[in-house]
């Protein structure tokens, strides 16, 4: 319950001080590559990590911050109110935030336990809503693994976290550099390469997409990359009616998505 935790006695007031510093290099994503970590902002999201075992660094809270610690007050710090602004990427922000630390998951080491599970891949999205809004209806739809290509935005950035809503928590995350790599780990998994093109062969819903697929969502202006198409085991499309040529990408991955849920 709110309030119910012991508050932080120690603050942060001086721009020098070292977890300040860390703060302001997190903003950046060579640093969040660089150092491992990110921030979180928001109640929601921290009770989140902490429900899910994210492992949280440091926690930082306005002075006037008067709501839970989620049992972690002794990692916490209130953070003077002029250096909470300077860090805080919200417009009206709860008060707390966290230093978190990224999930360190390769490949080889991410094991679909219950077998079937469906991938989604993410090829060069830019759009940070897009990619947060991609991984939460991965999530929700039974998604077991996000595989991010060379070329996508930052999954780890202050936009994707928060339009994630917690997803990032419990969706594994995996990089990868190229076409080759992704083929070769997604046919060794069991999985068949889907792509979704305007050119597609079929319409979506005369496949199976229910398991063991991993599912290419392609950059918004020139969607998924020829070369990706072409080493694609099945090229499916949504049928479009009126003037319109395509969906916005996060839209488009939640109609195929779900299919996966599919009575």
């Amino acid at each position: 319950m709110k309030g119910e935790e012991k508050s932080p006695v120690r603050t942060i007031s001086s721009k020098e001080n070292k977890i300040f510093r860390l703060c302001e290099q997190l903003t950046h994503k060579k640093y969040r590559d660089k150092l491992g970590l990110y921030i979180i902002e928001g109640e929601n999201l921290l009770e989140e990590a902490v429900k899910n075992g994210a492992e949280i660094r440091t926690v930082l809270a306005r002075p006037d911050y008067g709501g839970s610690f989620f049992g972690i007050d002794h990692k916490a710090f209130f953070l003077d109110d002029k250096l909470f602004n300077r860090i805080s990427q919200t417009e009206n922000s709860q008060g707390i935030m966290a230093i978190t630390v990224k999930p360190q998951i390769s490949p080889t080491g991410f094991i679909d336990e219950r077998g079937g599970g469906n991938f989604v891949v993410l090829d060069r999205l830019q759009d940070p809503g897009n990619i947060g809004t991609i991984l939460r209806t991965a999530d929700a739809a039974g998604y077991r693994l996000a595989i991010i290509m060379k070329g996508t935005a930052d999954v780890f950035s202050p936009k994707v976290v928060r339009a994630a809503t917690g997803s990032l928590f419990r969706m594994p995350v995996v990089f990868m550099d190229s076409v080759d790599e992704l083929t070769e780990y997604t046919r060794a998994a069991g999985k068949k390469l889907v792509a979704t093109c305007l050119d597609g062969e079929r319409y979506y819903y005369d496949e199976n997409l229910r398991e063991n697929i991993a599912l290419i969502i392609g950059n918004e202006g020139s969607g998924i990359s020829r070369e990706l198409i072409q080493s694609s085991d099945l090229k499916i499309k949504i049928p479009m009616y009126g003037n319109i040529e395509s969906l916005n990408a996060s839209v488009a991955a939640g109609i195929l998505m779900y299919e996966a849920v599919r009575p």
